[in-house]
C-alpha cells in the first residue's frame, strides 16, 4: 500500500479524496455515484429483458397469475388504499405542502432540489413509458390508460418519499435511531406500494423493479447534487 502511494502520488491523492468523509467531492459523492450506477445497471438489464421478452417476462406472467388467483375483498381494499399512497392524488398535495414549507423556511437550495427531484421524476417516468411502450397486463388494461413499464407508482414513490426522508433527516432530528426509523418506514411504504401494484394487476414484476431502479438512479443523483452544492457553499 505504501509502495503504491509513493509510486503514484497523484492517483493516490485523487482516490483518497474520493473516499474522504469531509469535503464536497468526498465519500458521499462516491457513494451517490455508485448507487446511481447500480440503478442504471439494473434498469438497463430489466429493460433489455422486457424489450426482448427474455426469461424475466415469464416470471412476470407466473407471478401475475398467482396473485390474481389469491384475491379477496378485504385484501383488495387494503391494497387499493396502499396503492393510493403512490398516486397523484397524494403526491400533488405532498409536493405543494413541502414546497410551501421550504419557501417559508427560506431554504432555497433545498427547494430547488425538491422540485428537481419531484417534477423531474414525473417527467422521466413519462419519457420512459413513451419510449418503451409496454402494454398493461390484461387484469389492469381496462382500468389504467398509460403504458406499463416502468411503474410510475414505484418510481415516483421512491423519489418523493425518499426525498421527504432526506429532508426530514436534514432539517429535523439528529438522533440516529430516529433517522434509521424514518428510512425504514419510507422503505417499507415504498415496497408496499410496489407490491400493491402487482397485486392489483396494474403492473408486472419487471415494471416495478424497473421503476425502483430508475427512481433510485434519479433520487441518488438529486441528493448527491444537493450535497455537493451544500458542502461547496460551506467551504
Amino acid at each position: 500500500m505504501q509502495h503504491l502511494k509513493e509510486r503514484y502520488p497523484r492517483v493516490w491523492s485523487f482516490l483518497a479524496a474520493r473516499f474522504a468523509p469531509g469535503g464536497y467531492l468526498g465519500l458521499h459523492l462516491t457513494i451517490g455515484f455508485l448507487i446511481s450506477a447500480l440503478g442504471l445497471w439494473i434498469f438497463l438489464g430489466v429493460t433489455e429483458d422486457v424489450v426482448h421478452n427474455d426469461a424475466l417476462t415469464q416470471v412476470d406472467v407466473r407471478l401475475l397469475n398467482w396473485l390474481q388467483a389469491h384475491h379477496g375483498p378485504v385484501r383488495d381494499q387494503v391494497f387499493r388504499a396502499i396503492s393510493a399512497l403512490g398516486s397523484q392524488w397524494v403526491f400533488v398535495p405532498l409536493g405543494l405542502a413541502v414546497t410551501v414549507f421550504l419557501v417559508i423556511r427560506k431554504r432555497g437550495l433545498l427547494l430547488e432540489g425538491w422540485l428537481l427531484a419531484f417534477v423531474g421524476g414525473f417527467l422521466l417516468n413519462n419519457v420512459l413509458k413513451s419510449a418503451i411502450r409496454r402494454p398493461r397486463p390484461l387484469a389492469g388494461a381496462g382500468l389504467y390508460h398509460s403504458w406499463s413499464f416502468p411503474s410510475g407508482h414505484a418510481m415516483v414513490s421512491l423519489i418523493a418519499y425518499g426525498m421527504l426522508a432526506y429532508l426530514l433527516i436534514l432539517l429535523g432530528t439528529r438522533n440516529r435511531r430516529a433517522q434509521i426509523a424514518i428510512v425504514a418506514c419510507v422503505a417499507l411504504l415504498v415496497l408496499a406500494i410496489g407490491f400493491s401494484r402487482l397485486y392489483l394487476g396494474a403492473h408486472y414484476f419487471s415494471d416495478v423493479v424497473g421503476g425502483y431502479a430508475a427512481g433510485m438512479l434519479w433520487l441518488s443523483a438529486c441528493i448527491s447534487g444537493l450535497e455537493v452544492t451544500r458542502r461547496w457553499r460551506a467551504t
